[in-house]
């Protein structure tokens, strides 16, 4: 992952923990939350700022990777290794992830686009299949 990229993270993953979950700039508006993973090769801790959405009580997020061709390091970190903890707003909780797949897949995919059409574009540019993730808070 590129510097520029992680300088990009870190003011996000900065602001978000200053304004009580909230950021500004291309993400003002969005619910946010930030993912605590394990490095699937690492074993190190790794936090990713992420736009989510809901279904029910669970999380939703989207290995989008903004279109590119590859899946995220953090999607192959909850691949590896599934308990995660997330941050929302000012409340910190641990995950289960679960990796959607047929029609669950595509109609939370649909769903989490719907107020961000961004990602039916990143689906386009992709030439994959973007995975799709749901975090169910564990106990």
């Amino acid at each position: 992952m590129s510097a520029a990229f992680n300088d990009f993270n870190q003011k996000i993953i900065d602001e978000f923990h200053g304004n009580a979950g909230k950021v500004g700039g291309g993400f003002a508006g969005a619910a946010m939350l930030l993912l605590h993973t394990t490095g699937a090769k690492s074993g190190k801790p790794r936090t990713n700022p992420l736009v989510y959405s809901k279904d029910g009580d669970r999380y939703v997020i989207v290995a989008s990777k903004g279109g590119a061709p590859t899946n995220p390091d953090w999607y192959h970190n909850l691949v590896a290794n599934p308990a995660a903890a997330i941050e929302v707003g000012t409340e910190k909780i641990d995950v289960e992830a679960r990796v959607a797949t047929g029609e669950e897949r595509d109609r939370l995919y649909a769903e989490h686009a719907k107020p961000m059409p961004a990602f039916l574009e990143y689906q386009q540019r992709a030439k994959r299949t973007i995975p799709v993730v749901v975090l169910t808070r564990k106990g």
